[in-house]
């Protein structure tokens, strides 16, 4: 396994040591970094992404109504949608009224129906109706990010990090980044994860992001991963993410960045039940039963429920307390 050219190319900057970052080499935080990925991929061994899809069109599509929308809301909205208007030519030249009716429910309508409509126009003009397979091209369709754009590549096969909510929270809690923006964020993980494992392990970190590692209420007593992860020490909150949380609304955090009031041992109970008694049943990495925000964007209060689907095995956690190799 290799990290690969890219990745090679950002070694040195994975190495450097944020404000209040746990000093490590660049070979320990690679270590570490691939310790995480090797015990995520043995809870998540085939993780799906979550958007319903059959052809990279689709995805595309689906992908932006998933901005600060749930995939869950996504997926109840895309099939009438998708079997209303099937082709880039079909939504470019859709009714704008319409579309936005069709699309209502996953929020900022008016914005989506204009990215969706425009990249359409752009697909038949510039690329002959296909989706693109660089990320080059695909940034300049409206409405496409490099967030965006690797989830779109993944289905071709090509790796790519995706960085949304779940994946930033996450990359930070553990250490492995000492950024908040979201480029920075992808360089420093492309440097310490290996090529070919970019894209499930963006996958991994989201669904693991959605069940243990929480935003407001992160499972460290009951965490598989917390002998690896730094911040298991602070209950999630460690202090090189204080900066961020206070620069937010000068006043030590943002909405939902502080741990809320809770009951320990409740924690600790939820995070188990959610993880440890999963043994049963094949793992694909789809997660059911729980909204949030979506893989192109950040967590709303999104109400829809997508179908049920089967959970990923437990994760294992270090007994011994050492870092993996």
């Amino acid at each position: 396994m290799h990290v690969g050219a890219a990745g090679r190319g950002h070694a040195r900057r994975a190495g450097r040591r944020g404000p209040g970052l746990p000093p490590e080499t660049a070979a320990a935080r690679t270590r570490r970094a691939r310790a995480i990925a090797r015990r995520l991929a043995q809870g998540y061994p085939h993780p799906e992404i979550p958007l319903h899809h059959s052809s990279p069109f689709q995805l595309l599509i689906a992908t932006i109504l998933s901005a600060q929308s749930t995939d869950a809301q996504v997926n109840l909205v895309t099939p009438g949608l998708f079997q209303r208007y099937r082709t880039p030519a079909d939504f470019a030249n859709a009714r704008r009224e319409e579309l936005e009716q069709a699309i209502h429910s996953t929020g900022f309508f008016r914005a989506k129906t204009r990215a969706i409509q425009s990249a359409s126009r752009m697909l038949v003009e510039r690329f002959g109706g296909e989706v693109p397979r660089t990320l080059d091209e695909l940034v300049q369709l409206d409405g496409v990010g490099r967030k965006t754009a690797n989830v779109v590549l993944s289905i071709f096969g090509l790796p790519g990090i995706v960085v949304d909510t779940h994946v930033r929270r996450l990359s930070r809690r553990m250490a492995l980044t000492a950024h908040d923006d979201p480029d920075k964020i992808e360089q420093d993980l492309m440097a310490v994860i290996p090529r070919e494992d970019w894209s499930a392990f963006s996958l991994r970190l989201i669904y693991f992001g959605r069940e243990v590692c929480d935003a407001r209420r992160p499972q460290c007593p009951s965490c598989p991963i917390r002998d690896l992860c730094p911040s298991s020490r602070y209950g999630g909150f460690p202090p090189w993410m204080a900066v961020r949380r206070a620069g937010r609304n000068g006043r030590g955090g943002r909405a939902g960045a502080v741990p809320p009031a809770g009951t320990p041992n409740q924690s600790e109970a939820n995070s188990k039940q959610r993880l440890l008694a999963r043994a049963a049943g094949p793992a694909s990495g789809r997660i059911a039963g729980r909204t949030s925000g979506g893989i192109a964007g950040r967590p709303t209060n999104g109400t829809g429920r997508g179908p049920a689907s089967p959970r990923p095995r437990t994760v294992p956690s270090g007994a011994s307390g050492r870092h993996e190799r």
